[in-house]
């Protein structure tokens, strides 16, 4: 695209999402602009702080659980830390999304992606070890992630590994969605699965939206109503509303 005119190197993002996302319709209501400069300016960013984030936080993991870690407890940040991330399952998983994607198209099957993932060689736990070994024993897509067949469909594996589907996907939170009914679904199912859609969605969201609150909403329209994991996520926004300038409120809350 490097020949190409500035007024060319525009996304332009006619979004009519008047389509169902996962039992609970996402309407816009006017296009939207991105450059391509812009648009990679954010996607990097987005990228760079998923892997910083679990590269400083990954040393206290399992040490503080229920337990809000002391400021003077936490890692201090060097920039070192950033190669940390290459042995992080929250980031090597998606490389295996994306590769698929970049081979076979946004619009690639779930057979297809079950395949590619039941090939990959790296270290899983929980509903990605579970998914994966039920695919290589030939039990295909969706039913991979099914609780008929998988003891952890609810964990949080597709939630901290959807990043991708919102990244590439700027202003278009049905696309993140789309992506997680074929990719969520090799390991996850029901509220494990529309925790990846929700955050993917606000990635998509992200793009074009600075308000937390207004981000969250958005994404919230992408799962089902009537999930445990939507009623948790507007427990949440009400409690922050309720004492805004004080998050441990909220997270006490959560607690009880």
């Amino acid at each position: 695209m490097g020949d190409c005119p500035m007024r060319l190197r525009t996304i332009l993002l006619g979004i009519m999402i008047g389509i169902s996302a996962a039992g609970q319709g996402l309407t816009a209501e006017k296009s939207l602009r991105l450059s391509v400069k812009e648009y990679r300016d954010k996607m990097k960013a987005g990228w760079i702080g998923q892997i910083a984030g679990v590269s400083w936080g990954a040393p206290t993991e399992f040490k503080w659980q229920d337990k809000i870690i002391p400021a003077d407890q936490m890692p201090r940040w060097q920039p070192e830390m950033i190669n940390n991330a290459f042995g992080q399952d929250d980031l090597y998983v998606e490389m295996t999304f994306l590769r698929t994607l970049e081979q076979y198209g946004i619009d690639v099957s779930i057979r297809q992606a079950g395949i590619d993932f039941a090939n990959s060689g790296y270290p899983l736990w929980c509903a990605n070890n579970a998914g994966r070994t039920n695919l290589r024993k030939g039990i295909a897509p969706p039913d991979s992630g099914h609780p008929q067949f998988n003891k952890c469909p609810n964990d949080i594996d597709y939630q901290i590994e959807a990043d991708y589907s919102g990244l590439i996907a700027p202003g278009m939170p049905q696309v993140a969605v789309d992506l997680g009914e074929r990719f969520g679904r090799l390991m996850n199912y029901g509220d494990g699965m529309y925790a990846g859609q929700f955050v993917g969605a606000m990635y998509a969201a992200a793009f074009f939206e600075s308000d937390p609150v207004k981000i969250v909403e958005t994404a919230l329209r992408a799962i089902p109503p009537d999930s445990q994991y939507a009623e948790m996520v507007r427990d949440l926004v009400a409690w922050y509303r309720a004492d805004p300038d004080h998050w441990e409120a909220a997270w006490e809350k959560c607690q009880e």
